[in-house]
């Protein structure tokens, strides 16, 4: 007799049907697991044993066979524990087969019997609603599950409660979906004195969805004013909830089943390795750059990361996703994300001033600065440099203004671009291109000769070329202008400027 449960294998955030089926046969004793396991699969031997055997059963003294289809798809993961446990109980004939055949099956065992959280759980609720069938998982992850639609959701304290539920006898409460979780309190714009030019390249790249950088001295504020980004982000969507969560879900990161409403705020180290930032690894995982989809990827003393790892920026923020290859496998992930960098002019951070300043200034500063490639500092829409505060600033009180109005601007900027943007799957003006740039974004005629102008004397690429127009869409946005004109390209070009390089 075979028994068979539906399982799920993970591909970045797409979950693939694997059946893992069970045969007692007779035969020497022994217990394999087939079908391109990796070690925490394989594994999952033990974890059943245990598991079965802490129900008072034993496991029959014959060939037990294991497989897991299709074979030539890799499996991963300790989610495979509670189906091949199912599939074997099924063999054993204590469970109903034609119960086990009206769910998708993920969970990992404890040696009590007990059903662990194990990542993805979202995305296997999603699979499983898209075929029809419902979703036996962990008790913990049963909110996260609700999520995916009215499909049948099984929350499974321990292996115990599951079998009995199966046969009727004591049956499970179904979960219902988690809260939203509320949006998190960060550092607001009142924290930042003086700052004015700063907090306006914030202000535009928050409405548009742009890249920006921000170079000045140490203690100038550079990552006090990223760490206020959050704050004034508008909440996401439903549908950018449900995108941001899956990665979460994936990364094992979704606190409580709960899904997220606000955008993502990541900072890596600048030690950080590559597969850390764009994701990979033995077991392909997403990186910073997918987890700060839709949301903001902070990059704090940005010539200090390896160069290598700031290239492989470049693709993701050119095309909004990361593909991950490996000899077995072929991932993409997602990586929409505004990255916000903060940087030092040079090595001791004082250039510009006689008092501090090292005695190979400027050079320094060239060789500093050097570290970060031109095409990287090209994808890069807003540059503003940081002034050194002085202590006369210091003093003075706060502003009047914080994020609760930046906010209200930014948000009502966002409403602009997703009226004008509906029926397309662009999301805000640092998306435009082609059509929809030429449609939404063509200057006046004298902003059309002010670029001009500009694009020879600063020698811009295409790229630059096309990145000052959607700058300056932002900035007639955030001033409710149906078009762009002449005052929205200069300020656009006054951004413009990149830190020395060789």
């Amino acid at each position: 007799m075979v028994s068979i449960v539906s399982t799920v294998a993970y591909l970045g955030l797409e979950a693939r049907s694997v059946e893992v089926q069970c045969q007692v046969a007779p035969g020497m004793v022994s217990f394999a697991v087939v079908g391109l396991p990796d070690k925490a699969v394989a594994e999952s031997r033990e974890r059943v044993r245990a598991a079965i055997s802490a129900l008072g059963l034993a496991l029959p003294p014959k060939r037990i066979t294991i497989n897991l289809s299709p074979a030539d798809l890799p499996k991963e993961g300790s989610h495979y524990d509670l189906p091949i446990a199912l599939a074997l109980l099924g063999a054993m004939g204590l469970v109903d087969a034609e119960a086990l055949a009206q769910f998708v099956v993920v969970g990992e065992l404890g040696l009590d019997g007990r059903v662990a959280a194990s990542p993805g759980v979202l995305l296997a609720a999603l699979h499983a609603s898209a075929r029809g069938l419902g979703l036996i998982c962990p008790a913990m992850q049963g909110s996260e599950a609700a999520w995916a639609g009215e499909i049948e959701v099984v929350a499974a304290p321990d292996l115990l409660g599951l079998l009995n539920h199966l046969k009727g006898q004591s049956l499970l409460r179904p979960p219902a979906p988690g809260v939203a979780a509320p949006r998190e309190k960060g550092p607001d714009l009142k924290m930042v004195k003086g700052q004015e030019t700063a907090k306006r390249a914030l202000e535009i790249a928050a409405a548009g969805g742009h890249n920006l950088a921000m170079i000045g001295p140490p203690g100038a504020g550079k990552s006090l004013l990223a760490s206020c980004m959050p704050g004034i982000l508008p909440e996401l969507s439903p549908a950018e909830a449900l995108e941001v969560s899956m990665i979460a879900s994936v990364a094992g990161s979704l606190d409580g089943g709960r899904l997220l409403r606000t955008r993502p705020f990541r900072a890596p180290h600048h030690s950080a390795s590559m597969p850390a930032l764009v994701g990979g690894g033995l077991r392909i995982r997403p990186g910073e750059v997918s987890l700060a989809h839709l949301g903001v990827l902070f990059l704090d003393e940005l010539p200090e990361f390896q160069r290598g790892v700031l290239d492989s920026l470049r693709q993701p923020l050119e095309t909004g996703e990361v593909s991950v290859a490996r000899a077995n496998s072929h991932v993409t992930f997602p990586a929409n994300v505004q990255l916000v960098a903060a940087m030092n002019p040079c090595r001791c951070g004082h250039l510009g001033d006689a008092a501090l300043a090292c005695s190979r200034a400027p050079r320094c500063a060239a060789d500093y600065q050097a570290k970060i490639s031109g095409p990287l500092l090209d994808r890069i829409d807003l540059h503003v440099e940081v002034q050194a505060v002085r202590a006369a600033d210091l003093v003075l009180p706060p502003p009047a203004e914080g994020s609760a109005e930046v906010a209200m601007r930014v948000q009502a900027a966002r409403l602009l671009q997703s009226a004008r943007l509906q029926g397309t799957d662009l999301r805000t003006n640092a998306d435009l291109d082609g059509d929809a740039l030429a449609a939404f974004a063509t200057p006046d005629v004298a902003g059309q000769k002010l670029l001009a102008q500009a694009a020879e004397a600063m020698r811009l690429s295409a790229r630059g070329y096309t990145r000052i127009l959607r700058v300056a869409r932002t900035i007639a946005d955030l001033a409710n202008a149906k078009d762009v004109g002449r005052i929205h390209i200069a300020e656009a070009l006054s951004y413009r400027r990149q830190p020395p390089r060789n």
